[in-house]
C-alpha cells in the first residue's frame, strides 16, 4: 500500500486516570456540565461522559497518570464559568484574555487533571488606521430590529456589527463556503430575535422585497 494514501482519523478521545470512578463520574456530571455516556464493569471501572461533541475516557487507577492537561472550546466561557462555579467547579485560573487570541478558565477535577476551557478572541493587535464613513441604506423594518437587538446583544454598534459579518462573508474557508461570525450561541439568540420581530421568511425571501 502507497504511503501517500491519507489516513483517515475520526475523533480524538483523551483517557484520564481517576482514583475512583464514581467521584470522577459524579464530578463532571455534577460540576462540570457533562452528561454520563456508559461504563464499562461491575463494579465500573471505565466509561465515558460527553460535553458537546467532546468526550472523555475515565480508567479506573490505569491508563495514565494525575495532573493530565486537556484543552476544550466552548461558545462562551464566562457563561461557563458562572454556570460551573456555582456548581462547586475547582476553578484554579481565569477567566482571562490570553495574547494567543483565547479567553479561558483552568479548571481542577479530583485528580489534578486540569482542563483549559476556552473561547477565541479577535487579536487586537497590530492596530490598523481606518476612516469610517456614513453609508445609508435602506432594509427590510424587522431585518433593522434585528439588526439592532443583535448589535446590542454583541455589544457592537451596528456598523461593527455589518463591518464584521461583512468581512466574514467575503472569507472563503478551505472546505469551501464562507465563515460565519457568529457562535453556535449567538446563532441560537438570533433565532429568538426572528421570533420576536416575526421575521418567519428564509435567507432567499430579500429577491422578494417590494417596498409599499
Amino acid at each position: 500500500m502507497s504511503n501517500d494514501l491519507k489516513i483517515s482519523a475520526q475523533c480524538l478521545t483523551p483517557i484520564l486516570y481517576v482514583r475512583d470512578f464514581g467521584e470522577a463520574m459524579k464530578y463532571y456530571t455534577d460540576k462540570l456540565l457533562f452528561e454520563k455516556l456508559w461504563d464499562w464493569g461491575n463494579p465500573p471501572s471505565f466509561g465515558a461522559v460527553r460535553l458537546g461533541k467532546i468526550e472523555i475516557f475515565f480508567c479506573l487507577l490505569a491508563q495514565g497518570n494525575p495532573g493530565t492537561w486537556l484543552s476544550i472550546f466552548v461558545d462562551d466561557v464566562d457563561d461557563y464559568f458562572d454556570r460551573s462555579t456555582r456548581l462547586g467547579a475547582d476553578v484554579i485560573y481565569g477567566p482571562a484574555d490570553e495574547p494567543w487570541g483565547v479567553r479561558e478558565i483552568h479548571v481542577r477535577d479530583p485528580n489534578q487533571h486540569v482542563i483549559r476551557f476556552g473561547h477565541g478572541i479577535p487579536m487586537q493587535e497590530p492596530k490598523m488606521e481606518i476612516e469610517r464613513v456614513p453609508f445609508e441604506s435602506r432594509i427590510e423594518r424587522r431585518l433593522a430590529a434585528l439588526a439592532r437587538d443583535l448589535a446590542r446583544h454583541k455589544n457592537m454598534t451596528v456598523g461593527e456589527m455589518l463591518e464584521e459579518t461583512l468581512l466574514h462573508t467575503l472569507e472563503k474557508l478551505p472546505g469551501g463556503g464562507v465563515a460565519s461570525p457568529h457562535t453556535e450561541k449567538t446563532l441560537s439568540h438570533i433565532h429568538e430575535l426572528k421570533k420576536k420581530h416575526g421575521i418567519e421568511y428564509d435567507c432567499h425571501a430579500s429577491y422578494r422585497f417590494v417596498e409599499k
